[in-house]
């Protein structure tokens, strides 16, 4: 009986110091959703980024040129941050697919913000952003300095033809990227 008891002590004290060392361990954050914004959210954004260069991408995980196109366009925010270039991400997944976008923004780790475009209103939204585009994924649109869009990239597009656009962008000319 007695042995039982001290195997019993033993027995709960592993427990308790295995809860203890677990629950004081440092855990890693959670990555945040992404805001939900929806066309006075958008507006907003480039109200923010006035005085600096913009490109906002417009992206979804169901899009396939869009995951071929993300990785490099965080490599560009990554080369051209630093020059001034501010880069933001909008994604338009469904709701039900939140989990797909925290994976993917867990996998690629962008350098940028990025916001889930709120559903309902897409017409408004896309006339909105540019009477050009008709809402096809993957949208890039570059803004200059004093928040005007200036140039776009409608549909999957190379680095060689974001790099031209970002350093016209960069350089005051604005952009010459109208694909």
């Amino acid at each position: 009986m007695r042995t039982r008891i001290v195997v019993a002590a033993l027995l709960l004290s592993a427990v308790c110091a295995i809860g203890v060392s677990v629950a004081g361990a440092p855990q890693a954050k959670a990555p945040h959703d992404p805001l939900v914004i929806d066309l006075q959210g958008y507006e907003k954004i480039v109200q923010q980024h006035r005085g600096k260069p913009l490109l906002m991408t417009f992206w979804a995980t169901w899009c396939e040129p869009c995951r071929d196109e993300y990785p490099m366009l965080n490599e560009l925010a990554k080369e051209y941050g630093p020059k001034g270039l501010q880069v933001v991400g909008v994604n338009f997944d469904d709701e039900g697919d939140l989990i797909l976008t925290r994976r993917f923004i867990a996998r690629y780790k962008p350098v940028f913000p990025n916001y889930r475009k709120q559903h309902g209103g897409e017409a408004e939204f896309n006339q909105a952003v540019s009477p050009a585009w008709n809402g096809a994924l993957p949208a890039s649109f570059f803004y200059d300095k004093d928040g005007k869009q200036v140039g776009h990239v409608l549909g999957a597009s190379t680095r060689e033809t974001y790099e031209a656009a970002i350093r016209q962008l960069l350089s005051g000319g604005g952009s010459s990227a109208s694909r």
